[in-house]
């Protein structure tokens, strides 16, 4: 997985609340199973039904976004990984919402996408910056906006998973090897002939 660690990039607005995983990924593509190139299928009916994700500055084109700022409870609804596979895939690394489904922001985390609650007040305030110019998103700082921006809040669980880019496996390694190395000697000089 690619840490997360700093990225300035320009931010979609969508503001409405309950932004379902079926908005962001519809559940008719849920028979593709690679998953580079989900990214095309990103609201795919919004996109071409002349929504936000098409008008200007955003040309269609993954990478033109990096960064989401929705209302609550986003990614509610059906617990399809795809809906986060398609928000990476079409380059978006970081998402600010009032409130997330639980399914959805455990997602986030393990593909690498920074899902960040904020207040309704603050996520207008994060707007208006985002109308003005890309957002600064910087991770070990938990700001959002520059020194004069936003402060977040971030597990410090998360933070050192996407900090790092681990998934799972890398997790229990980089925190628990010499605890495993411990229990392996113990076991061998407990049971020797089991090795």
């Amino acid at each position: 997985m690619t840490p997360f660690i700093h990225m300035t990039a320009a931010a979609l607005v969508m503001p409405e609340d309950r932004i379902d995983t079926d908005i962001l990924f519809p559940a008719r593509f849920l028979l593709l199973m690679e998953r580079d190139g989900l990214g095309r299928y990103l609201c795919y009916d919004r996109r071409h039904d002349g929504d936000v994700l098409v008008a200007n500055p955003f040309d269609d084109t993954p990478g033109s976004i990096g960064v989401l700022i929705a209302g609550a409870e986003f990614g509610c609804g059906s617990s399809r990984e795809q809906a986060v596979w398609a928000l990476a895939d079409f380059g978006i690394r970081c998402i600010f919402a009032e409130s997330f489904g639980e399914i959805f922001a455990a997602n986030c985390v393990r593909n690498g996408v920074l899902a960040v609650t904020l207040p309704r007040s603050q996520l207008a305030l994060l707007a208006d910056m985002a109308a003005a110019g890309p957002l600064d998103v910087d991770l070990p700082a938990q700001r959002v906006g520059g020194g004069n921006g936003i402060a977040f809040d971030v597990q410090p669980a998360t933070k050192k998973r996407l900090l790092n880019g681990w998934d799972e496996i890398d997790t229990i390694l980089g925190d628990a090897t010499a605890s495993i190395a411990g229990f392996e000697t113990l076991q061998r000089s407990l049971q020797p002939w089991l090795y």
